[in-house]
């Protein structure tokens, strides 16, 4: 881990520095905001953000979401950096700012998979600051790379991923039954096969909350579109 008082404060606040980068001269990373030299993106990695959140989810309304909005916004405040959040809208380009950063690549499952954290991490925003820092950007390879077996790939009992596609609907259909009751207790089964990152995986009250969140939020849209 780098050490720096920027990194630093935003441990101590329970979220993870996911990667950064410095945008290229005269480049306009996010609309509105002032002259953008330099990204940290912040998200959760492993129990920490999650279990502060759990603690604290009664303090702002919005659930996960607002409570992000509230503590880091105040993390932002006081870093003199102004936050970005993916659920904004219209969404921020967080996968493309994630691949600039160098220590994210694509898995085959599709989702970014970090060489330490593996695939259990999440970005919950990226703060933008008016200077520069000197922190060496990541140029990690891939850990999917030397991965000749690939279990992710062969763990879901679903089968909704082919290496090249994803298919969030046989996906959904699984976990909403009861065959699907393990994905829901524990967490996705591809996910947890991955042997990255394993020191990371969510605690089940986690994988739960983000499983439940996900469910609801596909079977709401099939509605709204049926």
């Amino acid at each position: 881990m780098y050490e720096h008082p920027i990194l630093t404060a935003i441990w101590n606040e329970g979220f993870t520095p996911l990667g950064w980068f410095a945008p290229a001269a005269g480049e306009e990373i996010a609309a509105g905001l002032f002259s953008v030299q330099f990204v940290i993106l912040i998200g959760n990695a492993g129990p920490q953000m999650f279990s502060r959140f759990h603690r604290e989810q009664g303090s702002a309304p919005g659930g996960l979401d607002g409570w992000c909005r509230t503590v880091i916004g105040a993390l932002a405040e006081r870093l003199g950096a102004q936050a970005v959040y993916p659920f904004d809208t219209p969404p921020p380009p967080f996968l493309t700012w994630a691949k600039r950063t160098g220590a994210i690549h694509q898995s085959p499952l599709g989702l970014g998979i970090h060489a330490d954290y593996g695939l259990w991490h999440a970005y919950r925003a990226a703060l933008m600051f008016p200077v520069a820092f000197d922190l060496p950007i990541s140029r990690s390879r891939s850990p999917c790379d030397t991965c000749a077996d690939r279990p992710c790939l062969s763990a879901c009992p679903a089968e909704a991923f082919t290496g090249s596609f994803y298919d969030v609907e046989r996906c959904v259909d699984h976990i909403a039954s009861v065959d699907g009751r393990d994905c829901m207790a524990e967490g996705c089964l591809a996910r947890r096969a991955c042997p990255i990152g394993r020191a990371f995986q969510y605690q089940p009250t986690q994988s739960r909350f983000h499983m439940e969140a996900f469910r609801r939020s596909r079977l709401a849209a099939r509605v709204k579109t049926g």
